[in-house]
């Protein structure tokens, strides 16, 4: 699939055919080609095994591409150690050390490269003030919160102004409300500082709500790159469709074209159209991709511009503002729907409703 992007910006960081085996027959990355733009917010968003955590390592020089080519600015950065290539890491552990202060774990990327001194102290001052922790360099680790020692995990990245941050799994050992908190946190620093981060993760929702762009992995390849709202509502195939939030993948059959739009025709025999999503021909496995929140219920007469079905109410789950529906439609497939609360309501389980989606909402997929 094509990479392509429309955005007229220059590229810090770009992979050119790069490929990684660990034993010489399986590629673990495969014809990897990606460009991470300057000031941006980029995220590998995968599967545990997708290739994600890899291309980071090879970023950051923790792994060497076994074919291909990385460039930082524009210089090929593959053989250069870690530490020549002015990056800040940003690890799930923290990585702090436990017998130094805040400020000497901030400071310790300083040491190396021989800034000591006062100049040293302004710059811990200032990293440590970015992530609202001027008040605690004295106090060691162990006396932290998770939140505050990720914090400091992420001065001590920035302390010496690298061209690029990365940062693998850095909230995974977080509660869900510090998480959220954090990821809000992290993106906000990252543009105010317009610095270039590029960050690994398995969890759908911290990449949508943190990225300007999502590079979705899968068996070693990127299988779309996206801004976040392009990945949740034009899923290039059944794997993105799936991966992202949550969907319904209907198999079915396609019959032709009309108006641009494909005419399916499902498992017992119900036609319903389409907007078609790289899809190559006839004879291929196919499904119509349908978020639930896009299903609701009819009303008595159809609306242009909607499918529409019937199905069997089998369970509903009451969550708050919203009730989860359990469909069993189209010869026995099992539809999930989002419905607003009072008007899931108004039917009882084990009848026959109908329900309709927007065509535009529905899309076809290969595998």
């Amino acid at each position: 699939m094509s990479l392509a992007t429309d955005r007229p910006v220059d590229a810090l960081v770009r992979f050119e055919d790069v490929k990684k085996s660990y034993d010489g027959i399986n590629f673990v990355v495969k014809d990897l080609n990606l460009d991470v733009f300057r000031g941006e917010f980029l995220t590998m968003l995968g599967p545990s095994g997708s290739g994600k955590t890899t291309t980071l390592m090879m970023l950051g020089g923790f792994e060497q591409p076994t074919l291909g080519h990385i460039l930082l600015d524009g210089k090929p950065v593959e053989r250069l150690p870690p530490e020549k290539r002015n990056i800040g890491f940003v690890f799930q552990n923290y990585a702090l050390f436990p017998h130094m202060t805040v400020a000497e774990n901030v400071a310790f990327p300083l040491r190396y490269r021989g800034i000591t001194g006062a100049a040293a102290k302004e710059k811990v001052r200032q990293a440590l003030g970015r992530v609202s922790l001027e008040a605690l360099g004295d106090r060691r680790p162990a006396q932290l919160s998770g939140g505050q020692q990720q914090r400091v995990a992420l001065a001590r990245s920035l302390v010496f102004e690298p061209a690029l941050v990365l940062m693998d799994e850095p909230l995974g050992a977080l509660d869900k409300q510090l998480r959220e908190r954090m990821q809000i946190e992290i993106k906000q620093l990252q543009t105010s500082l317009g610095i270039t981060m590029v960050y690994v993760t398995h969890d759908q929702s911290e990449a949508l709500t943190m990225s300007d762009r999502i590079a979705v992995f899968h068996d070693g390849r990127i299988q779309q790159l996206s801004d976040p709202e392009t990945l949740y509502n034009a899923p290039a195939n059944r794997f993105v469709a799936s991966f992202i939030g949550e969907n319904n993948s209907l198999p079915c059959t396609l019959l032709g074209w009309e108006g641009g739009l494909a005419v399916v025709r499902m498992a017992d025999g119900t036609t319903l159209k389409a907007a078609g999503a790289n899809v190559s021909g006839m004879g291929v496995d196919m499904s119509i991709s349908i978020r639930p929140e896009n299903i609701s219920l009819a009303g008595q007469r159809p609306h242009a511009g909607f499918n529409r079905f019937s199905g069997m109410a089998r369970d509903v789950f009451f969550l708050g503002d919203h009730m989860r529906l359990s469909i069993e439609a189209f010869g026995g497939q099992l539809v999930t729907a989002r419905i607003p609360a009072l008007q899931a309501r108004h039917f009882a389980l084990g009848t026959d409703v109908a329900f309709e989606c927007s065509i535009s909402e529905c899309r076809l997929l290969e595998e």
